[in-house]
């Protein structure tokens, strides 16, 4: 059971990538629960643009703990998170990338939970696949969301081909 918990916090505290480097910028929060002496539960909307993809931006909406835990920074957030990415100007990307690689990444608890946006590409119909989950070491969370940029022309540049970017 030591050896669980020692692991669990040595996955947990691993290396920060790239992609978890980057600080998502808040667009606004909504308070959901009143609380009389303490800070409200929220819902606060955040938008991120993809590392590797020159021309998407995602927003993601997420709950945050108010309360007295959430005060000092220990309550566990919800899994429950949407995600809605789109494409903002022309495509480009920055280099090759496998299905599934993280795009961003957060804690989302003290120690054992994070978020994660991924990416994929559907390159039949050259569209960028977005997914946002929640996940623990040793257990995971089902709930998600997706979210799809088809790449289209933007002015008088054709789309890039989501396809020829990927890892063989």
């Amino acid at each position: 059971m030591l050896k669980r918990i020692a692991l669990a916090l040595v996955l947990a505290m691993g290396a920060v990538t790239g992609a978890a480097a980057q600080d998502p910028d808040l667009i606004f929060k909504k308070s959901t629960v009143w609380r009389a002496l303490t800070p409200d539960d929220k819902l606060a909307v955040y938008g991120v643009d993809d590392p590797l993809v020159e021309g998407v931006a995602c927003h993601y909406t997420t709950p945050e703990r108010g309360g007295i835990a959430g005060t000092f920074g220990v309550a566990e957030e919800v899994s429950d998170i949407s995600l809605s990415c789109r494409q903002i100007g022309p495509v480009r990307f920055k280099e090759r990338f496998g299905q599934g690689d993280v795009a961003f990444s957060e804690r989302r608890s003290l120690i054992f939970k994070k978020m994660q946006i991924v990416r994929g590409c559907d390159a039949k119909r050259n569209t960028l696949v977005y997914m946002v989950y929640s996940d623990r070491p040793i257990e995971g969370s089902p709930k998600n969301s997706t979210s799809s940029v088809p790449l289209m022309p933007w002015g008088t540049e054709a789309p890039a081909k989501c396809g020829e970017w990927l890892n063989k």
